[in-house]
């Protein structure tokens, strides 16, 4: 198979990546279906853009998406990576191989830092309430975010102040709301349909 797909270690299933968007998750709805129960109902997205292939863990997932066995949040794909929801391994083929120069530094501008499961889901509170309102709305505080974590909010500022390095977010007012524009705009977290996210805290 030339064009870009996955293929699941377990069974050796193939996944032909043909749309510029192609879902992954557990069950129905979703273009690459895993019947493994680690796997999420919406877990991730995989993305082509040109000659890149990249993949966006969807915050959503208890057991994460990792590339060559490190949590990613997104990360551009090369051939040969393994790629895992949860405990399902994949394996990317048919990606073309030698990027020029030149497309490194479109790689950078669509690759976001790796990120822990935790950092993930405070990024995913932050920016909820931006993503539930169609007008802007300021981003949920450290208070707010420890309140649906369940954590301290001494905690949560500490994962603040990493992602805000991470991110090269620099010191000054607003900083979250930066924080969580940058996020935003770099497909880190995405609104959800309703009927999506209802089923999703459902099964939570």
């Amino acid at each position: 198979m030339d064009t870009p797909h996955l293929r699941l270690e377990e069974t050796g299933e193939t996944f032909a990546l043909n749309g510029p968007l192609t879902t992954v998750g557990r069950g129905e709805g979703v273009d690459i279906s895993l019947e493994d129960p680690s796997v999420s109902r919406l877990h991730a997205e995989i993305v082509r853009r040109g000659p890149h292939v990249y993949v966006s863990d969807l915050g959503l997932s208890v057991n994460g998406t990792r590339v060559n066995g490190r949590p990613v949040g997104r990360r551009v794909l090369l051939e040969g990576d393994v790629l895992s929801f949860g405990t399902a391994r994949t394996r990317v083929s048919g990606l073309q191989a030698g990027a020029e120069a030149d497309d490194t530094v479109e790689l950078r501008r669509i690759s976001a830092p790796d990120l822990t499961r935790r950092e993930l889901e405070v990024l995913t509170a932050l920016c909820r309430p931006a993503l539930q309102q169609d007008a802007f709305v300021a981003p949920a505080t450290a208070h707010e975010i420890a309140d649906e974590l369940v954590v301290t909010e001494a905690a949560v500022k500490q994962h603040l102040l990493r992602l805000y390095q991470k991110f090269r977010i620099a010191e000054g007012v607003n900083r979250r709301a930066r924080l969580a524009n940058e996020v935003i705009s770099a497909g880190v977290v995405r609104p959800l349909p309703t009927d999506v996210e209802a089923d999703v805290r459902r099964a939570g």
